[in-house]
């Protein structure tokens, strides 16, 4: 679909967002406004440090967001799936982003200028709300995810993340069908919060257990409740 062609009005992720929210007046004037970008796989769209000049909707595509430590490696903070915004948190708090953001595969990516989106705001407070809703969410979720970190052998880590994952890479309308994990084992270990080749032992076990399937750098889950036993109940 050309770029020209993607309407706010008729955009079907509008309705797992805050923009469901908006008016028709006020979907028109973002509509006008946002400047659409096609980010090819492993290009990143916003930078740690850079100053937020407005608000990313992710159209198609999935994206991780990141942050690199003090000893250079990186560690995967969430995934943001069609629909979802990126750099909420800066753009709300109005200061440097704190992690890059990057396309996992070939992503779509709306934005809106940080001066249209404030005057549409001031005018409909539920917006506000919901975008305050949303990060309060992210917050929630990375609470749960340090708690894990730090509670959790990385056995049980790594089952928590593919069945993660596994919600993730799920295609809308196939809830039913597991899809294949496309990810390195690099981005996995940086995830699960341990070294490359603890992750591919583990992954060779799970393989071994039945638990999953492997072919190549391509993962698909076998055994959903297994895996939940592990992740859950350290099994």
């Amino acid at each position: 679909m050309p770029f020209k062609d993607i309407d706010c009005t008729k955009c079907l992720t509008r309705p797992s967002s805050c923009f469901k929210l908006l008016s028709e007046d006020e979907l028109r004037l973002i509509n006008k406004s946002k400047i659409i970008t096609l980010y090819k796989k492993g290009q990143n769209i916003f930078y740690e440090g850079r100053m937020p000049s407005g608000l990313y909707c992710l159209k198609s595509g999935k994206v991780k967001i990141a942050k690199t430590g003090l000893d250079g490696k990186e560690q995967i903070v969430r995934f943001v799936i069609p629909g979802g915004l990126l750099g909420i948190r800066a753009f709300i708090a109005d200061r440097n982003y704190m992690a890059n953001s990057t396309a996992l595969e070939d992503s779509v990516v709306c934005f809106f200028d940080k001066q249209t989106f404030n005057k549409i705001t001031e005018k409909n407070p539920d917006i506000s709300r919901c975008l305050l809703a949303t990060l309060s969410k992210l917050l929630g979720e990375a609470e749960e995810r340090i708690t894990s970190l730090a509670q959790k052998p990385v056995r049980e880590r790594l089952a928590e993340t593919l069945l993660l994952l596994n919600t993730v890479y799920k295609t809308k309308g196939q809830w039913d069908i597991n899809p294949i994990i496309r990810l390195s084992r690099e981005d996995l270990a940086n995830i699960v919060g341990t070294a490359t080749e603890t992750i591919i032992r583990l992954l060779k076990n799970f393989k071994d257990e039945e638990l999953i399937s492997i072919d190549g750098r391509n993962i698909l889950l076998g055994d959903i409740e297994g895996l939940k036993r592990i992740a859950y109940f350290g099994d």
